[in-house]
């Protein structure tokens, strides 16, 4: 993580958030890492699936979340946690930081609903599990737009974002056949690049100093999945030949805490 953190997170970051770097300078817009955190490990993520392979058994046997319980109570977690990850990003107690926090909660609640009624619509039934992973789709959606955008913009961000990542974490992963077990692409990097696209389009200048462009976020958006991607693959690749990524079919059935750690949790 060290590694990739250095080679990968770190050039992005320069480009996007540090002055001299292009993309800033071009005037890209990404309050809180929309592009430099969740697009950028969202596509690492798909490239290390990828690379991994799927799981033993995977699409044969059932691989239920292990405990709703705990996903709800780390989400809630998460859902209060991004207050301080997207305001602080004003660095100031001011009213741009108001702004984004206003704008992640309605978000938030909007991308929960979302991903809920769309879940309801193509499965018949709404589920705790959908709830927050849209409430996740929503904080990571939010996250590039939040010292920027509006309430509207912010309610339009989060209602995509639950439908889009739906989509994206269902139907497309199933068309792809890709083994995600957490979503990291579909929720991070698909999300991430909704947010990073509409800040684009909803970036008010009176809250933000800085009128939005499409274009110019969606070559953000590019650059990162294609530096992240490539410089992810090499990496994972270099490791393999070093020492290998992949636990036998064995340990792998016995389970990871077990085979790697001797310890698990009841």
């Amino acid at each position: 993580m060290t590694l990739w953190s250095i080679i990968v997170y770190s050039p992005i970051a320069h480009m996007v958030w540090e002055p001299t770097g292009w993309l800033s300078a071009a005037g890209i817009l990404d309050f809180a890492g929309g592009t430099v955190v969740h697009i950028n490990a969202g596509i690492a993520g798909l490239v290390c699936c990828l690379v991994l392979g799927k799981r033993v058994g995977y699409g044969k046997e059932v691989m239920a979340p292990h405990n709703l319980t705990l996903t709800l109570i780390g989400g809630a977690m998460l859902w209060v946690g991004w207050f301080g990850f997207n305001a602080g990003s004003a660095v100031a107690a001011d009213g741009r930081a108001g702004f984004a926090m206003f704008a992640t909660q309605v978000a938030t609640a909007a991308a929960a609903l979302a991903w809920m009624f769309a879940e309801w619509i193509a499965k018949g039934k709404p589920s705790v599990l959908g709830i927050v992973s849209g409430a996740v789709a929503g904080l990571v959606a939010i996250t590039p737009a939040s010292g920027y955008v509006g309430i509207g913009g912010s309610l339009v961000i989060g209602i995509a974002a639950g439908v889009i990542c739906f989509w994206s974490a269902t139907w497309l992963k199933a068309k792809l056949g890709y083994d995600d077990s957490l979503d990291a692409f579909g929720v991070h990097c698909i999300g991430g690049i909704v947010g990073a696209l509409l800040t684009g389009v909803f970036a008010v200048k009176d809250i933000g100093g800085a009128d939005g462009s499409v274009i110019l976020q969606a070559k953000g958006v590019l650059t990162t999945l294609v530096y992240s991607g490539v410089v992810s693959f090499i990496l994972l690749k270099a490791i393999d030949l070093v020492m290998g990524i992949r636990v036998t079919e064995e340990e792998e059935r016995e389970g990871l805490d077990v085979s790697l750690h001797g310890e698990h949790v009841e």
